[in-house]
């Protein structure tokens, strides 16, 4: 006899609240207020399973990313019991760290990807910029090594640091109207039908492909509209520049 899925692994309360990394007067308050379905009762304990463990961490996860109890709990009621599992699967996606990671260096070390000197008041300007995280005073934590890299790279072909790192607001503000505009759009024709549909278990595997594959094609289509135009840019500033030589001489 086949073994059923829901009892194949249980646990206590308090195994259920070390695996979810809460309280288990956490996990008690959130049962209280419908967030998870009630334990199986042998006696007077009560065992859950793999399903209450996923809605647990579903419910940490997004309380991390700053969402509010009341959120949390109106979008819960709304959505089937077995779409945490699958929810947590998309948030996975999302939180894969980009080609090598963070990275750990000392604060010399980061001045000289640059070619500068150690210049604590442009570290602190990273940070507000979510670029860094201190560690302490010697250490800093690169959370987008890529872009600090790249941002390096431009100093080291004669940019002033500080205008290097006043263009990165700028280009977050343009590429972010980007994103929402391509996410909109995605959202309106591929997920809301999901979502009306009420979360088919058999189009999950779609949503969490359609997502996983968004980034390569996006950033690949942002890159190419950025090279092309960056061309005429150029092309546009250094041919005024040639012009206005020309028109000057003799």
């Amino acid at each position: 006899m086949p073994e059923d899925p829901t009892t194949a692994e249980e646990f206590t309360v308090d195994e259920l609240a070390s695996r979810a990394q809460m309280t288990v007067r956490n996990v008690r308050a959130y049962a209280g207020r419908g967030l998870i379905e009630p334990p199986r009762l042998v006696g007077r304990t009560g065992y859950y399973n793999r399903e209450h463990l996923q809605r647990l961490q579903l419910i940490r996860q997004l309380l991390e990313r700053g969402f509010t109890l009341a959120a949390i709990e109106k979008a819960i009621h709304s959505t089937p019991q077995n779409a945490a599992g699958h929810t947590l699967d998309l948030m996975t996606i999302l939180d894969l760290p980009d080609e090598g990671g963070a990275e750990i260096m000392p604060r010399e070390d980061l001045a000289a990807l640059a070619g500068v000197e150690r210049d604590d008041a442009l570290i602190e300007s990273m940070v507000g910029l979510g670029l860094v995280e201190k560690i302490d005073d010697d250490r800093v934590r690169l959370i987008e090594p890529t872009v600090v890299r790249a941002g390096a790279a431009a100093v080291t072909m004669g940019l002033a640091p500080e205008t290097v790192i006043g263009m990165f607001p700028v280009l977050q503000q343009h590429l972010r109207a980007i994103t929402d505009t391509f996410v909109r759009e995605v959202v309106a024709e591929q997920i809301q039908p999901f979502i009306d549909a009420g979360f088919p278990e058999d189009d999950w595997e779609r949503i969490i492909a359609l997502v996983d594959g968004l980034l390569p094609i996006a950033s690949q289509v942002t890159l190419g509209i950025f090279r092309s135009e960056f061309r005429q840019s150029i092309e546009v500033e250094v041919g005024e520049q040639i012009t206005g030589l020309a028109a000057r001489r003799p």
